[in-house]
Formats: structure tokens, sequence, C-alpha cells
């Protein structure tokens, strides 16, 4: 149906439409008559479509007001009145993505679906929940998701407690963390960027009921709201839903969302701040030095798009001039930048990590001398050429893994339309980038530098510094406060929290009741596809070597993907496996700079990646194959260009530049604790794998806290080692690029494979012949039940066990008790009544399985939730439909959508496990046909793992030691 501009359909008055060649999309804006809410659709033939409400909520403290209700809305409305719809529709949608974020001035609410029906479902659920919530009836939501005294009599210690309060608690564990927040603290100190919309953990127990429920009554409405809708979809349709079920009850109203520009500063202001470390960590070498700039504003196309490719010029690559210099000057041991454009104001920040607080001066000098230095002589053009290139690879492919193409539009939508701009000037971005690409004959960067950044007086020097003592500074005052606030009660008053507690505890673990559950929309088994999706795979061969080739719609790009097997490494040396996936392509070969080549790739390329891979056999818990593995995409036309680089790196790298491999080494150890304490409960329960399971260990040394350990002594002692490091590099690269060890994976258009095939060569002829015997590797294990101690405020609490060890095998039912595990059990106990962010279980096909918690308050009591896990399931009931819930949820996880490169990787994957269609199908159909029965099954090995006792804990020092019974050994995470 051809839709008209200035007409009305089911009460919508389109307002504009417009063709956006660059995502195949046509973009139509909408308003609603009566309510006045404002949508956007982008109308494609994408079968996953995306649906968001978004509303402009600028903070006016750091209460963490918007986060908390953003929580809060999710918790129960009108039509859905049970506890958390949200976790329902978790459990038993076919969503391709299901979430809410809180951004500095706007709170969105996206949903995704490839079945019609199922969309419209969540669309249902989450527009009550936005205009219907059910914080009005019951504060406890609010205590849950936000904060609230916990007191359980009258003779307890009182305590804060909540969802939101524990994970800010964790988010302000992280140094890193607390930079980028405290930089928009202080760039913008009089506007909305200058609260925390997430919430600072010193102010959320400010926050009343009464201001709570007052921001949602004046920001969550219509008149404020940004509706977005994409993909292959009936609009008219959704528009008739939106209008009859929801909009026609309100009437427009004048919101009073503006959002403040920040005055421009007269001069460069300067702030310093104290993160904390555990007592055993030194202080030197651990602070964090910036220079912030505000640059322009979002609703200029050009400078959103300019800066985000100036960041990767100057910081992002080994040529990168900037992030040289200050690694030349050795003021610090990681250089990099940030670009953030999805703010009404934009920043950019250069940082170095890992430096000192005397080394300010030298630090601003340098930025200032290099970037004066680039305006006067003028920047590399093949350097501008490169960073252009590599961004224009990735805004043609828009390949996000993990997220749904209408979700990132949706996004880049927001960053305009939220400023009363059409949502599409970031969505049609070829006129802004043939502007950019003047640049490659004009002085384009050299005049953004000279006045964004030199002659840029609205710009901060902002300086994190480590402080021993400082968290348990703040944690003894919190107690003191708690215990003064008591003990200023009433009797009365003890009375009411103690009341609050329980009320809240009753409301925790009291079941919705069947009337309330039907409410929630649900499929049924028949909506569901019986049979597994197949990944095309054709096993072809050239010069002897295996093709594993899948032929797929890639809009001319090539995916090729090399598996170098590395089983012929000594056990001594599985770590520099890992050095050498962070080492090659960083420095210099022996025709090309390090900077050179770098540009080459980014010229020439989308990019060439290294990776330590590992693959168990099915149903195996010791065998495994570890492969190094080179991944690469590129534009048909530059194939050979491609393949001919990937020779001249694997075969001709050289590891004799010390300087450039220290650099390396010292910026892999910086990345590595950003992860560690972003991923706690990944990196808590991938080491425990390490004490019982091979492939846990041998994970653990390639990529784990044993490869930190080692990295950290690498470091620590390079000047020492640096020549026995550069011999074991170049013994490793030697054993593990030849001809006999590689397997190759190839994506890309059927048309397109002769361009592979036939230049193939240009790589195979650079790779050696060795044949070498694979290595038995003789691992020693032992429940080492280690407490990882940081200065981090909240905890990662994991225990786990190979179940086929125990004598069970993998079926597909496993996946289904996940999902219950993960949304019932855990969420209940771990989540809702433990106040921890999350908590997690997996059951993999080589019987490793895990309980892990992400920001948990807790540690002793979440060991005992794992316990009592096998007793929940031994008595485990459900009805029908509950069942039906569980089911869909799971296959909601197998069928997730995956792009073109997706589908290489997994059927290479599936390859290399020697895992058929069959057994694909096999999975699904015990999936499908699940039983209670089944589910009780498991409580036996869930109850057998756990009682194996293997754990591990990462978090705060103090309840580590207040807890160290638990573990054979206490480690500093940190040095």
């Amino acid at each position: 149906m051809k839709l008209d501009t200035d007409k009305v359909y089911e009460g919508f008055r389109l307002i504009e439409k417009k063709e956006i060649n660059e995502i195949n999309s046509t973009g139509m804006l909408f308003e609603h008559e009566k309510s006045g809410a404002k949508l956007f659709y982008l109308k494609n033939e994408d079968d996953n479509k995306v649906f968001s409400i978004s509303f402009r909520t600028p903070p006016k403290d750091s209460t963490g007001l918007p986060h908390i209700l953003e929580h809060s809305v999710l918790c129960g409305s009108r039509k859905f009145p049970l506890k958390e719809p949200f976790v329902e529709l978790v459990k038993g949608s076919m969503n391709t993505f299901l979430n809410a974020f809180t951004f500095p001035d706007k709170t969105m609410y996206p949903v995704a679906s490839r079945n019609n029906k199922d969309f419209l479902n969540l669309m249902n659920v989450y527009l009550d929940a936005v205009f219907y919530p059910n914080i009005y009836k019951y504060p406890e939501i609010m205590m849950q998701e936000g904060w609230h005294y916990e007191l359980e009599n009258k003779d307890s210690e009182i305590s804060y407690k909540g969802v939101v309060y524990n994970e800010m608690k964790g988010a302000f564990s992280s140094p890193e963390s607390i930079l980028f927040r405290k930089i928009s603290e202080y760039l913008f100190p009089d506007t909305q960027y200058g609260k925390e919309s997430g919430g600072d953990p010193d102010f959320i127990p400010n926050l009343t009921q009464e201001q709570f429920l007052d921001f949602h009554k004046k920001y969550y409405h219509p008149s404020n709201s940004y509706i977005y809708l994409y993909g292959d979809i009936d609009i008219i349709e959704k528009l008739k839903f939106l209008n009859e079920e929801y909009l026609k009850d309100f009437t427009r109203q004048n919101v009073d969302s503006e959002l403040l520009y920040q005055k421009p500063f007269d001069k460069t202001r300067e702030n310093t701040i104290k993160y904390p470390i555990s007592s055993n960590e030194k202080e030197e070498d651990k602070t964090f030095l910036s220079m912030n700039f505000s640059v322009g504003k979002a609703t200029d196309p050009e400078i959103y798009l300019a800066f985000d490719i100036l960041e990767h010029l100057l910081l992002e690559t080994p040529s990168s001039p900037l992030k040289k210099a200050l690694i030349d000057a050795k003021i610090g041991k990681d250089v990099f930048g940030t670009f953030e454009g999805g703010i009404l104001q934009p920043m950019f920040s250069i940082i170095v990590k890992n430096s000192n607080e005397n080394e300010k001066e030298k630090f601003i000098n340098i930025v200032k001398e290099t970037l004066c230095k680039l305006v006067k002589d003028g920047i590399d053009k093949k350097l501008i050429e490169a960073s252009i290139n590599i961004k224009e690879f990735q805004l043609r492919e828009a390949d996000y893994q993990g997220y749904p193409k209408g979700l990132i539009y949706s996004m880049k939508a927001m960053d305009s339309w939220l400023y009363d701009e059409n949502p599409w000037i970031h969505l049609a971005y070829e006129d802004t980038l043939k502007k950019i690409k003047s640049s490659l004959s004009s002085r384009y960067f050299e005049d953004i530098i000279e006045k964004y950044i030199l002659k840029n007086n609205h710009s901060s020097i902002l300086i994190v510094k480590p402080a021993k003592g400082l968290e348990e500074e703040k944690e003894a005052s919190i107690r003191k406060k708690l215990n003064e606030y008591k003990e200023s009660l009433s009797d009365k008053e003890i009375e009411n929290l103690i009341n609050n507690t329980n009320a809240l505890k009753k409301r925790q673990v009291t079941p919705d009741t069947p009337e309330d559950l039907q409410k929630i929309p649900l499929l049924s088994i028949k909506d569901l596809d019986s049979h597994a999706k197949k990944v095309s795979l054709m096993e072809k061969e050239e010069n002897g070597v295996k093709i594993l080739y899948h032929p797929e719609f890639t809009n001319g790009i090539a995916y090729v993907n090399m598996y170098f097997s590395t089983e012929g490494i000594k056990e001594e040396m599985i770590p520099y496996i890992s050095i050498l996936s962070t080492v090659i392509g960083k420095v210099s070969t022996e025709n090309y700079h390090y900077e050179d080549l770098a540009k080459e790739i980014n010229i020439y390329t989308g990019g060439i990646r290294y990776a330590v891979e590992t693959y168990s056999e099915k149903g195996d818990s010791e065998k495994f194959y570890p492969k190094f593995v080179v991944k690469s995409k590129v534009l048909v036309n530059n194939i050979s260009k491609l393949l001919t680089l990937i020779g001249e790196i694997l075969a001709h790298t050289k590891y004799d530049d010390y300087k450039r491999i220290k650099e390396i080494i010292q910026e892999t150890k910086s990345r590595l604790e950003m992860v560690i304490f972003e991923k706690g409960h990944v990196v808590s329960a991938s080491h425990l794998f390490s004490y019982f399971s091979p492939i846990g260990k041998y994970d653990d040394m390639v990529s784990g806290l044993a490869f930190y350990k080692f990295i950290v002594d690498l470091e620590k002692n390079f000047d020492e080692k640096a020549k026995e490091i550069s011999y074991n590099l170049h013994e490793v690269a030697k054993n593990i690029f030849n001809k006999n060890n590689l397997i190759v994976n190839v994506t890309t258009d059927e048309k397109d494979y002769e361009s592979f095939s036939k230049q193939f060569c240009l790589v195979y002829n650079e790779l050696g012949e060795n044949r070498t015997a694979k290595v038995e590797y003789n691992f020693e294990f032992s429940p080492k039940n280690e407490g990882l101690m940081t200065s981090g405020k909240v905890q990662y609490v994991a225990k786990a066990y190979n179940f086929i060890k125990l004598g069970y095998s993998y079926t597909g039912g496993l996946l289904v008790l996940k999902t219950i595990a993960n949304y019932d059990y855990l969420w209940n106990k771990v989540r809702v009544q433990g106040g921890a962010y999350g908590s997690f279980a997996a059951f993999y096909k080589n019987g490793n399985m895990f309980f892990t918690s992400y920001r948990d308050p807790n540690l002793k009591e979440t060991l005992d939730t794992y316990d009592g896990a096998g007793a929940f399931f031994k008595n485990f009931n459900a009805d029908d439909r509950q069942m039906t819930k569980y089911i869909i949820g799971t296959i909601s996880d197998l069928d997730f959508p995956l792009t073109p490169s997706m589908k290489g990787e997994r059927a290479a994957e599936y390859y290399i496990k020697h895992i058929n269609y069959e057994d694909i199908q096999k999975e699904r159909e015990e999936v499908l046909n699940v039983t209670i029965d089944d589910i009780r099954g498991f409580g036996d090995l869930i109850s057998s793992a756990m009682e194996k006792n293997y754990l591990c804990v990462m978090g705060n020092e103090e309840k580590i030691k207040q807890n160290e019974l638990l573990f054979n050994d206490l480690i500093d995470l940190f040095e």
C-alpha cells in the first residue's frame, strides 16, 4: 500500500518520507494527532522486525532515577499484573532481542522478533509496561529494583539493598568506568550530562518514592515518546494497534523535557579524583590521564562521522600518530580514545592508562605538540584513506554481531531525532562521507583538529588515581551512617522498616497466580518450526588444503577464515600462542614497517584479526581441538591484496623489535584488566573450569586468569626476557603457520568463490611444510577453590563441574534446564531476593556446566543457592503452558538470526567438532519433546556436580576474607 505525505492513517499523520539507499530502506516520519506521539518507520525487507519506544528522560540528580524506572516499569502493568512480565517474555517468546537501556538523556525499550504474532505480543507487553506500570500500586517494586533499607529484626544491622544499587556498585568498581562517567560530569557540569543517569551508589539512597512516581508521570507520556518500527511489516496494522490499544486514550501535553546545553568554558578545567585499590596493590603506574573536549552538536552529521573517523585515525591503529607519540614518550603503558556522539554535545577523549600523576604536564605537552605538528605539516593521506575506508566498510557491511540491524539503526536515529532533527540524518551517510573524503585532497582533518581540539577551551583534564583504603573508608562510612540512622529511629519507625522488608520478601517469594500468568500472550508449539535450520557447507580442496565453502549473499564481501591447528605446541609454550595472536599484524614484516602494514590492511580490507579458539569433540569431556584463527573480510575485487597481506604477515613477520613487542604486551595487559572488571562472572566461571577440565585448562592458559598472570610476568620482566620472548614467538609461529595444519573457511556469493580459489596460492605458497606431531598434554587438576581479591564492591560467584565425568550425557533437554535455571530459579533467588544484577547457568556438550553471578552483594548465600538447585529441580513442577513457555524460549535462542559471516563460522565450528545436521535436529527434537520428568531427572546431575564443591569467587577483598574458610587459597588478583 502506497502511503502519501500529509494523509492520516489510523490516527497518525505521515509528515515526511525519504529513500535511504545506504540501508535499503524507506524512512517514514509520522505524528499521532491526538497524543502527540512521534513515530519513525524504516520500511525494508528484513524479516527481523524491531519495535522500540523511547522517552527523553534528563536526570536532575545522580540518584539513578531514569535507570531504576527503566527496571521497574517492566515489573508488572495494567494488562499484565504479574511481578516479572519481562522475564516471562524472555522465557517464552521467540524474541531476537528483548531488553531496555538507560542513556544519559533517554530511556529506550526495544524488542525484536521474526514472528509477526510474537512481535505484536512483545509490543503489547512493552507498551502496557511503560504507560501503565504497577509502580503506583506496589512500592516494593522501587525497593527491589532501586534501593531500600533492609532490616529483618530490631537486633540486626540495617543495610542498603537493591538491584540497581548493586549493579552500579559494580560499575563504580572499575577505574575505567569511573573515568568515563566522570569525564561527562566534569565536561558538562551544569546540564543533564553532569548527572549520573545510571545512579551513583553514593546518591541512590537519596531517591524517594514520591520523586520516583513523579518522574514517570512527567516523562512517560506519548507526547514525550519516540516510537520506532523497522522491517518487513504491515505498517497499517501496527499503526492501528498503537492507536486503538494505547495512544487514543492520551491527549497531547506540553512535556518539559528540554535538554540543556553546557555553556562553553573560557579555559580548560582540571580535576583529580581517586579510585580504590586493594591493600596489597601497588599505586605506581595505575593513574589515568585524560584530555576531553566538547565537539559540536550531535545534529551535525559531518562532525558526528568525522570525529568517529578522526578518533580511529589518531588513536586506534598501530600507525596512529598521537597514540605512537604518547607510547614513545613512555608516560603510560596503554593509550586509547573515545568519541561519544550519542549525546547532544558529543565529546572526544584522549586517554593514557597505567601512568602516574607527575606525568600530567608531559602528557598535555605531547598531545598539543603532536597535534600542532599534524596541523602544520599535514596528516599522511594514506593514514586518512585507511581510517575512512575501514569505517566505510563497517557502515556498508552493517554486520552488528549479536544485535539486530534494526536496533542499531534505531540508536543512530535517536542520535538526531531526540534533539529535534530528522531521524535519518546519520543513516543517510553518503553525502556526508563524500564531504569527508575531500580530506584526501584538502586540509579537512587538520582544520577539524585545529578548531575542535587545539583552539577549543571547552575542554578538561581529568586525572583518576589509585588510593589504598578508599573502599574500606567508604564502607565504614556507610556502616556508620546506617547505624546512626537506625539509632535515630523510634520503635515504631523500626517496626515499619521491618514490616517493609518483610512485605518485600513476601512479594518476592509469592508466586504469580495462574490467572495472571495466563495474561502474558504465548505462542504454541505448533508455531515453531520443528526442523533445525541447515547451514550450507560445501567441502572443497585447493592445493591439498581443505576448504569449507559457504555460498551466501554477502553484498560483494568475502569472509576468509584460516584455522591452523596448534596441537603441536608444547605445554609450556601454550601461552605464547595467545601472545602471538596479539603481536602478529602489529609488528613489522620483511616488506612492511608495522605502521605501513596497518595502513595497507585498512585501505584494502575490512580488517584482519587473530584469535585462539578451542573446539570440544561433541559429547567428550577430554578431547578438544585448539586452533589459531586468522579472521578476515574484504570486498571481492580486493581478495588478491588480502591474501598477499596475510601471506606476508604469517610468513615474514619479524619478532625482534623488542620495543614494539613490549608496547603490545603492556597494552594487552591493560585491556585484559578491563575485561576482568567488566566480565567478572565469565572470568570466574572460565577459570574454575581449569580446576578439572582439559579444555578449561587450555583456555585459561590462552585467555583466562592464567594467561593474565603470564603476561603480567612478561611485562614486569620484559627487559631480561626480551630475547627469550622473541625466540619463542618465532618458534611458535613456525610450528603453527604451515600447510599441513590448515583448514580454510570461505563465505561469499557463489559467483565470487572463483576469485578466492584462483588466488589462494598467494597465501598458500608462503606457508611452511613442517609436519609436527600432536602433543599429549598432561595437565594437573585440583580443586583450588580460589578467592580472587580485588578492590571491587561486589562479587562474581561461580561453582562448576563436568557432568560427563559424573556419568551423565548431554541432551537438548539441558538447554531447557538452562532456560528454567536462568529465568526462574537463579533469577528469583540470586537477583530478586539476593539483589545481584544477574546470575547465569550453562550446560555444554563437553559436559562442563556452571552457575555464576554478576555484581552480587552476597557470597556464601549465593553458593548456598547453587547447592539448593538440585533439590529444586528434583521437585520441579510446571503445567503444560509453563513447559511450552520454556520450550519456546529455548528454541528462540537456537533460532537466533545469523549474519552471513556468523553462518560461515557456525558451519566451521560444527565441522571441527564433528557435529552433523542429524545431531542438531536430534537436539532440537529433545528440546521440543522435553518433559517435567526430564527436568526433574536433571536434579541429580546438578546435585552431584555441586557436591564436588569446585568454586571460584572474584570480589571484594574484605568480603572474601570474611568467608576465607570457603577457600583453599586467597589471591590478590592485581599487583
